[in-house]
Parts: structure tokens; sequence; C-alpha cells
């Protein structure tokens, strides 16, 4: 099987210059910029990412099904465009990730020099937290919907998404050391989902573990029959849906920035967060829900 490896994870993104959050022009115009275009139902399109809105749910597809979904220069902007509109939209809350045929995504393209993206600055000063699969700050939920062969960069991704259900068929590795390259956000991030050895297994062997045996390495949340993937993904995000959208984006900052704090930072850290999210028409709108015991109406506000 030919492997699509990720061995350069330094990228340009095409939406750096985007607007801060809340502020759409600059964003519309990087999608436009990356090839996106408006399709129909809600579906934004290009030649290599769909991006379709259905409610609050957002679903970004991988869509080289010719290549395994492997990542190109053209891929790489179009994917980085997805995942800013993903993050500056208030009526997005949820995100699924899948690919497109019987691949999930096979790495970088190597057929096209196997850096995903175009390159600024020198040598040494290339930017790096630069897409989601490298760590793009996105405190809405993410969901990875695994429906086949996921190596390299696909599995940098996946560790970045907060759930992850794969079908039967999914298969997961990095590939690069048989093939002469080191994986670099791969080798920091696997030790810090798995436990050491498992980790080393993907890391070090460079051999691709079926669905199972990433499951019981704590990679993948749950496994379960190919044909009813997307179905146990979306019914996880209306699940998402059904909560405060602004109290689960500080719940979850909380959760990730608290890892590396120490504890008495953490807790003020947290309690900060916590005033700030009381004070929104959620929060307020939660309390009158709770007084009038009806559903909550939620605004993202």
């Amino acid at each position: 099987m030919l492997y699509f490896i990720a061995f350069v994870n330094k990228i340009r993104m095409a939406g750096e210059t985007c607007y801060p959050s809340g502020h759409r022009q600059g964003c519309d115009e990087a999608l436009q910029d990356a090839g996106l275009r408006n399709g129909q139902k809600g579906v934004i399109v290009s030649d290599t990412v769909l991006y379709d809105q259905d409610g609050h749910v957002v679903t970004i597809t991988y869509h080289r099904p010719e290549r395994m979904n492997a990542i190109n220069g053209q891929m790489r902007e179009e994917l980085n465009a997805a995942w800013l509109r993903f993050r500056d939209d208030t009526d997005a809350w949820v995100a699924i990730l899948t690919g497109a045929g019987r691949a999930f995504c096979a790495g970088a393209d190597i057929r096209e020099g196997g850096a995903a993206g175009t390159f600024a600055g020198t040598f040494w000063e290339k930017p790096t937290i630069n897409s989601f699969e490298s760590g793009l700050e996105l405190f809405k939920p993410t969901i990875a919907a695994i429906n086949g062969p996921c190596l390299g960069y696909g599995v940098t991704a996946v560790s970045f998404c907060d759930f992850v259900i794969a079908s039967q068929r999914a298969t997961f590795g990095f590939p690069e050391v048989r093939l002469g390259v080191p994986t670099i956000v791969g080798a920091i991030r696997m030790p810090q989902r798995l436990a050491w050895a498992d980790a080393m297994e993907l890391l070090l062997i460079g051999e691709p573990v079926d669905a199972e045996r990433a499951r019981a390495m704590g990679l993948v949340w749950k496994v379960v029959p190919h044909d009813d993937l997307m179905a146990e993904a979306r019914h996880l995000a209306d699940r998402l849906c059904q909560a405060a959208p602004l109290a689960v984006r500080t719940t979850k900052e909380v959760a990730v920035r608290s890892r590396t704090l120490p504890w008495v930072e953490a807790v003020r850290f947290g309690e900060t967060m916590r005033l700030v999210a009381g004070s929104t028409a959620d929060a307020a709108e939660g309390r009158a829900a709770a007084r009038d015991k009806r559903p909550p109406h939620w605004q993202g506000k």
C-alpha cells in the first residue's frame, strides 16, 4: 500500500490575514482566496474540501478520494480556510471531520513533494502553529469520524479532536520512519494522548494499527459499524448542541489550558472564566429556563 506522509509539518495558513473572531469579512475573503465557493443546502465546496453546515453542526470533508485524501498544497490552504470559517462563525457550534471515499486521510501527498503547502519565512523562522493539525487554538467541540485509513497528517488532526469515532474499517499509523523521515507534531502529540509504549508503537515501528487496537490505546473513543459512522457522529454533535455553546467553549478552554498550569493558577484562571461566561446572555437564559421549567434557547451570546 502506498503511504502518503507528512514529513514537514510547518505550513502557511491560507487564512493568515483573517480578521479576529467575530469578524466574518476577513474569513470570507480567505475562503475566496482558497477557492471555496458557496453551494446549495449550506454546502461550501472546493476542489479538495467540502464544508457543509446543517443547523449548528459543520461537517468538514477531505475531498481528494482519487488520492486517498492525501493533502497537497491546495488542500492545505482550503482546509485552513474551512477551519477558520468554523472558528469564527457564531452559528457554528460543533465540527465533524471526515473523509470522502475509502480513506480518511493518507497524510501528505508525496507525489507533490510531501510538504503540504508553501512556506513563508526563513529556514528557521517558519510558522508552525498554523493549522488545525499543528494546534490551532479552537475551543468549539470537534469530532473525528474515521471512515478508513488515517495516516500522518490525518492522525495528528485526530489527536486534536475531542471525540474520535472510528469505522471498523479504519486504520491508524505514522509511516514516516519507514521512509526515512521523522514525524514531529505526532511525536509531540502522541505521548500527550497515549501511554508511552502505545505512542512509541505508532511512532517508531511505522506499521498501521486497526480500529480496535487504536481504541485500546486510547486514540479512538468508540468503534462502530462502517455504515453507522456518520449517524453516530451526528448524534453526538446534536447532543453537544443541547448545551450552551459559550459554556462548552469556556469549559474546554479551561480543560486545555489548565493542563500546563500549576494548581493555584489553574483554579484562578478557571474562576475568572466562570465570571466571564456567567455574564453572558446564554447564562441568563439558562437560569430563566430552569426557573420557568422549559428548555433553554441558546444563542451563543
